[in-house]
C-alpha cells in the first residue's frame, strides 16, 4: 500500500512539473493555428486581387497553409519538451527518399508551378512544342493536356516544356495565314494582285489593318512566288485558309489567270 502511495505521489510530482510545458505546447498550437487560418485568408485575399489565376491561387493556399501548420506542430512539440532535431532529420530523410524516388514526377511538378506563374500560355492558346501542335485544353500540375485539330489528344509532361521553345500562336490575338501562289513571268502581277485583294475582301474573319498582304514572295528558276498573308484569329485559320483557296481557284478560272507547275515546268489553265 506504502509503494501505491509513493507511486502515486510521483505521478502527481511529474504531472504538476510537466504542466507547463504541456500548457505551452497547447497555447502555442492553438494561437499558432489560428494565426496560420488568419495569414491563409490574407494571404489567399492578396493573391485574387493580384493576376495570379485560381488555379495557382489555390495551390499556393494549400501549400502554405500545410507548411505553416507543420511549422506550428513542430514549435509545439519543442515547448513540450520533444526532441525537435530527431524529429526533423526523420522528415527529411523521409522528403529526401520520396524525391528520389519521384525524382521525374518532381520535376514536371515543379516546370507546372512555373507555367502557373510566368503563363507562356493559357488554356484556349494554340501552341507548338517540339512539333507538337495543338489547342491547350488544360494546365495540370504535371502535364498540359492539347487538342490537335484532328481532335487528337496530345499529353505532353511540363517539364518537356519548360526546357524547349514553345511557339505561343494566341499570344498577340491574331496569326499570319500563309499562302503561296505560283504563276509565269509573263502573267501580269497588278492584275493577279487586285483579284487576290477582291477576294480578301470578301471572306469574312481577316483582321483589317494589313496593308500589303499580297505580294512577291520570291523569284523562282521558272515563276514567280506571290504570297497571301493576311492576319485572322487563330480559332479561324483553317476555315478561313480553305475558304481563301476555294475563292482564289475560281477566280482564277474566271479571269484566265495562269499558275506555274514547277515539277514540270509547265503552263495550265486553271479548271473551275
Amino acid at each position: 500500500m506504502e509503494k501505491l502511495n509513493l507511486l502515486f505521489q510521483d505521478t502527481i510530482n511529474k504531472i504538476i512539473a510537466y504542466s507547463p510545458k504541456l500548457i505551452g505546447a497547447i497555447l502555442v498550437l492553438v494561437i499558432g493555428l489560428w494565426l496560420v487560418n488568419k495569414l491563409g485568408k490574407i494571404v489567399v485575399s492578396r493573391l485574387k486581387k493580384s493576376s495570379f489565376s485560381p488555379e495557382l491561387t489555390s495551390f499556393l493556399e494549400s501549400l502554405l497553409g500545410i507548411t505553416l501548420k507543420v511549422s506550428v506542430i513542430l514549435m509545439a512539440a519543442g515547448v513540450a519538451g520533444f526532441n525537435t532535431s530527431a524529429l526533423m532529420g526523420m522528415l527529411a530523410a523521409a522528403g529526401f527518399a520520396v524525391g528520389l524516388a519521384l525524382q521525374g514526377g518532381l520535376g514536371n511538378f515543379a516546370s507546372g508551378i512555373l507555367i502557373l506563374i510566368f503563363k507562356p500560355y493559357k488554356v484556349g492558346d494554340w501552341i507548338e512544342v517540339e512539333g507538337k501542335f495543338g489547342k491547350v485544353e488544360e494546365i495540370q500540375i504535371f502535364n498540359t493536356l492539347l487538342v490537335t485539330p484532328g481532335l487528337k489528344t496530345l499529353i505532353i509532361p511540363n517539364a518537356q516544356v519548360t526546357s524547349h521553345t514553345v511557339v505561343n500562336y494566341s499570344k498577340k490575338g491574331k496569326i499570319r495565314l500563309e499562302i503561296m501562289i505560283g504563276i509565269p513571268y509573263e502573267e501580269s502581277f497588278p492584275r493577279v494582285k487586285e483579284i487576290i485583294e477582291k477576294d480578301l475582301k470578301k471572306v469574312k474573319g481577316i483582321i483589317k489593318g494589313n496593308e500589303n498582304p499580297v505580294g512577291i514572295e520570291s523569284f523562282e528558276s521558272f515563276f514567280v512566288k506571290v504570297g497571301v498573308k493576311p492576319y485572322v484569329h487563330p480559332d479561324q485559320y483553317w476555315d478561313i485558309f480553305y475558304e481563301i483557296n476555294a475563292a482564289l481557284k475560281k477566280s482564277f478560272h474566271e479571269n484566265n489567270i495562269k499558275i506555274s507547275y514547277p515539277e514540270t515546268v509547265q503552263l495550265g489553265v486553271v479548271g473551275e
